[in-house]
């Protein structure tokens, strides 16, 4: 319970600056730390698969087109059916919860069902899949008129701020610490570690992969919708190939089984970004996935495991801590 109320206290800390303090940052800045707290919760999902479970994923995009079309479809209707309601806050935010919710279980239904055929096959064979995965949802999404096709889908309500978005953040990192502190949680990491052993010792490896799929789809949803109607226009080209490999990026970056590796690389990721956007208006030529992958190629050399490997902030502290005081009583 003590843990939890800390978490309390950091979501009520969320809203009291949405309502207080929100309007009075620069909305460029703003929509930055939108888009940071969104791929957050890519990161950390998409880590849940590739980090603690050991599998690697690259169709998560897919889950996020899913969830953000599923979302943005509902919320469209009901703006159509029920004019006005959703200007209001105190009955627009019950309709906007449950869209989410209903995008990250249509992205859970996703995950299941490309899941539990993919996930007995393992390396690159499983990266094959839930690439075409990922590039079946696209085209498909192409072809169907009711949601805009290639055309796109315009017209989506303005319903996602700082609140909901890092909300969502909390919910998403919360849930998968402790899940990762849960039986669950240990299957996960026997299956990483070594399926064969994990199989031998009674785990059921294949259930275990597919709740972990089928988890990180649903957080991606969520996500999705949140962009969604952050960006308030989707196209299907914003799912492509490039949009999983900057989140896979986000994973290998802060470090594979990290989740403080996650948030930290997705900040700095959607950071640097927009930070290369005045070069690519001057050169006209987008130089992200070049330096994207010089980026890799560099942190593969120097730190295989990312920025933090697979520890979290609380142990680095503690580490740091044990060594100063052995320090100080050297010194004394």
């Amino acid at each position: 319970m003590g843990t939890l109320w800390r978490w309390l206290l950091v979501l009520g800390g969320i809203w009291a600056f949405q309502f207080l303090a929100s309007d009075q940052i620069d909305p460029y800045f703003y929509s930055i730390i939108i888009y940071s707290g969104i791929n957050i919760v890519l990161a950390v999902s998409l880590n849940l698969v590739n980090g603690f479970t050991g599998q690697f994923s690259m169709g998560h995009a897919g889950f996020m087109s899913v969830g953000g079309y599923t979302s943005a479809f509902l919320t469209i209707w009901f703006a159509q059916q029920f004019p006005g309601v959703l200007e209001s806050p105190w009955s627009g935010a019950p309709v906007f919860v449950g869209a989410l919710l209903a995008g990250g279980l249509a992205a859970s239904v996703a995950g299941f069902l490309v899941g539990l055929p993919s996930l007995r096959l393992k390396g690159d064979y499983l990266a094959i899949v839930t690439l075409g995965f990922g590039e079946i949802i696209r085209v498909l999404i192409l072809n169907l008129d009711f949601i805009g096709g290639a055309r796109g889908l315009p017209g989506i309500p303005a319903l996602s701020h700082f609140g909901w978005v890092y909300s969502v953040v909390v919910v998403c990192v919360f849930f998968v610490a402790r899940i990762m502190q849960s039986s669950h949680g240990r299957e996960f990491l026997a299956v990483r570690e070594d399926e064969i052993a994990a199989e031998a010792t009674g785990v059921n490896t294949t259930r275990a992969k597919v709740r972990a799929f089928v988890l990180g789809a649903f957080f991606s949803g969520v996500a999705g919708g949140l962009f969604a109607h952050t960006l308030r226009y989707l196209n299907p080209q914003t799912f492509d190939f490039n949009k999983s490999f900057e989140i896979i990026i986000m994973v290998v970056l802060g470090g594979m089984g990290s989740i403080t590796g996650s948030i930290v690389a997705a900040v700095l990721l959607t950071i640097s970004r927009e930070a290369l956007r005045p070069l690519q208006e001057l050169t006209h030529i987008d130089f992200r996935m070049i330096i994207y992958s010089l980026l890799l190629i560099v942190l593969m050399l120097t730190k295989p495991n990312g920025l933090f490997g697979r520890r979290e902030i609380n142990e680095l502290f503690a580490a740091w801590s044990t060594r100063r005081k052995l320090k100080r009583e050297g010194l004394s």
